[in-house]
């Protein structure tokens, strides 16, 4: 079995990168040529030696393969234009590809999207296709408030987003579900902005039919669904008033949630209330969260632990959680391990 943890973000990048990320800014990078990585004097060297603290809790806590993406604070697609989101995605996906290739055992690429307030959605595809089709992406982060916390935007179930859900659908690539930074003061990122943002999120596809439009569309809502597994019956409840079918049937075989939950009695609840089959391991570890939790004496994004010690769940059900279910919902990811002569042990 392996242990696949589905959510890490490059929070470790070389300080080149955010030195060139405030000259863009402030608009003194040069607007008509992007350089590339390495003409920022990023070497491979100092892209193995970045990511060394994320080898380091790997090999501590015992997983083998983190799906690794942009930093998700920094994707901040509502600073600047359309153009700037464009550059700067594509210079932080570059590198998200160059640390993936040099440590593949280690890492497998998911990238941003160059989305900006306003812009059409369907602006982001040449991007998804050539990370998808050209550097062998797995899957992209969706940010569903580009505008950065005041939620100007049409919801995930408009048909705006369609033209990007058909080629999400036509590469067989997943999207988590993923704000970035809040420009609005009322909401700090990570403790409240992420948490609306993954809740607010289940609610809108509650709402809508769209998987009725998109039977294969898959969706990761991270951070352990935010405040939907604690909340299931009022979501249950609010389903069954709006007339629409059980949520089993409604969102199930398209919604998935990790277990970026960093406290045991959490990741109990979510093992109760959300079918295993929709149970992603994950620990965003170098993330939002990294301090020790006094009570425990251990980290609290060490979330391995927490699945370990769910004392009902069948080996089978955590063979599901740890890399059954990853596989199932990224097929590229799965067809690339197959490759490498990783072929996936039945959970049966």
């Amino acid at each position: 079995m392996m242990i696949i943890d589905i959510h890490g973000h490059y929070t470790t990048e070389p300080q080149a990168l955010l030195q060139f990320r405030d000259k863009q800014l402030a608009g003194l990078a040069d607007a008509m040529r992007r350089p590339t990585t390495t003409e920022l004097g990023i070497t491979d060297e100092m892209l193995i030696q970045s990511v060394q603290p994320q080898l380091k809790l790997q090999r501590e806590r015992g997983s083998d393969l983190t799906i690794f993406s942009p930093r998700a604070a920094g994707m901040a697609h509502h600073v600047g234009t359309e153009a700037i989101s464009l550059e700067w995605t594509r210079m932080s996906n570059d590198l998200i590809h160059r640390v993936c290739t040099l440590l593949p055992d280690n890492f497998a690429a998911v990238g941003q999207l160059p989305q900006s307030p306003g812009a059409p959605p369907a602006n982001c595809i040449p991007e998804l296709e050539r990370v998808v089709n050209e550097l062998g992406f797995v899957g992209v982060n969706l940010n569903p408030d580009p505008s950065g916390g005041y939620w100007t935007g049409p919801p995930l179930t408009d048909r705006s987003w369609y033209p990007l859900y058909e080629k999400l659908c036509e590469l067989e690539v997943p999207a988590m579900v993923h704000v970035t930074s809040s420009c609005n003061p009322n909401f700090h990122h990570t403790g409240a902005h992420y948490i609306n943002g993954d809740t607010t999120a289940f609610m809108q596809l509650i709402q809508g039919d769209l998987f009725k439009d998109f039977p294969e569309l898959k969706f990761v809502i991270p951070h352990g669904g935010g405040a939907v597994p604690f909340h299931w019956g009022r979501y249950r409840g609010l389903a069954q008033e709006m007339k629409k079918p059980l949520l089993t049937e409604h969102l199930l075989k398209n919604v998935f949630f990790d277990t970026c939950v960093y406290h045991l009695p959490g990741v109990e609840l979510m093992a109760k209330v959300i079918p295993i089959d929709n149970i992603l391991f994950a620990s965003e570890m170098l993330g939002a969260v990294k301090g020790i939790d006094p009570e425990t004496g251990h980290y609290y994004d060490d979330t391995k632990r927490y699945v370990d010690q769910l004392t009902n769940l069948a080996e089978a059900d955590r063979q599901k959680i740890f890399e059954g279910n990853t596989r199932r919902v990224y097929p590229r990811l799965d067809r690339q391990l197959t490759a490498r002569g990783k072929p996936m042990v039945s959970s049966s």
